[in-house]
């Protein structure tokens, strides 16, 4: 499976992408304060969860999910805040909230399937690892 073809992925990616085309026409103040802690949290959500992706462990992988996670709880304060501060209308923050729930709920998912789909220790073969020296040599010759 490719991280692309990954569901929570591609919509985090996509609620970041929205995130910077709201910011990006604030003016300094609100960028320099509101704005680039709600970019990083809002990226933060894709990057943890690709960040976990690449691992192979369970415990790993859940990890960044949950730093995910976090990142999401984050990104609902800083739209809490740029409501507050006459950032955003009430209508966006609705939407961008209601995008961060829906967005939690399919990570909680993807948290939770996570036991169910990928190992959680490297197995391996049962392989000796001494060999006598004619099962060396043969080895070697049919190379």
């Amino acid at each position: 499976m490719e991280l692309e073809s990954l569901r929570i992925y591609k919509i985090s990616m996509e609620f970041g992408e929205k995130v910077w085309d709201i910011v990006h026409e604030w003016n300094y103040l609100a960028v320099d304060t509101v704005g680039r802690q709600l970019i990083r949290s809002s990226d933060s959500i894709a990057a943890n969860i690709s960040e976990g992706f690449g691992r192979y462990h369970n415990k790993e992988i859940k990890h960044f999910c949950y730093v995910s996670r976090g990142s999401l709880f984050e990104s609902k304060t800083w739209i809490t805040k740029a409501y507050n501060r006459k950032l955003i209308t009430f209508a966006l923050y609705n939407e961008l909230s209601q995008n961060l729930k829906d967005l939690g709920i399919k990570l909680n998912n993807y948290i939770n399937s996570l036991g169910k789909n990928l190992p959680d220790q490297v197995k391996e073969d049962e392989v000796p690892y001494s060999l006598s020296n004619d099962e060396f040599l043969k080895i070697y010759n049919d190379l």
